[in-house]
């Protein structure tokens, strides 16, 4: 198991590692008071609670929403991407839109302020 968050995305060829990390510059561009760190085994973001966190399988890459309510409000555009209650899965050939990952990172900020 890696020890902090740059082990953790050595671990994945360039490309899984280039898409998360793409999509960590994304969550940070909203977030950016956010911490950042390895938890539940996956790159995490807390603020006011956890926020969402990032990670890979072998088959897939995920952005995990840490909500129910929110992928809910969001079930149109995640259709299809959804696995489970609150894990969105893409892949790097196909990642998910910036726009919708800000709206997920906003919705969730929103919802920890609740």
């Amino acid at each position: 198991m890696a020890a902090d968050v740059k082990s953790y995305l050595a671990q994945f060829p360039p490309k899984v590692r280039a898409s998360l990390n793409a999509l960590r510059k994304t969550i940070r561009s909203v977030a950016p008071e956010a911490e950042e760190k390895l938890s539940y085994g996956i790159v995490t973001f807390w603020w006011n609670g956890g926020l969402v966190g990032c990670g890979a399988t072998k088959t897939h890459c995920a952005l995990y929403v840490m909500s129910t309510r929110v992928p809910r409000q969001f079930a149109v555009e995640l259709e299809g991407r959804l696995s489970g209650k609150s894990t969105v899965r893409f892949t790097p050939e196909k990642p998910l839109p910036v726009a919708l990952v800000k709206r997920l990172v906003k919705a969730r900020m929103a919802e920890n302020v609740e």
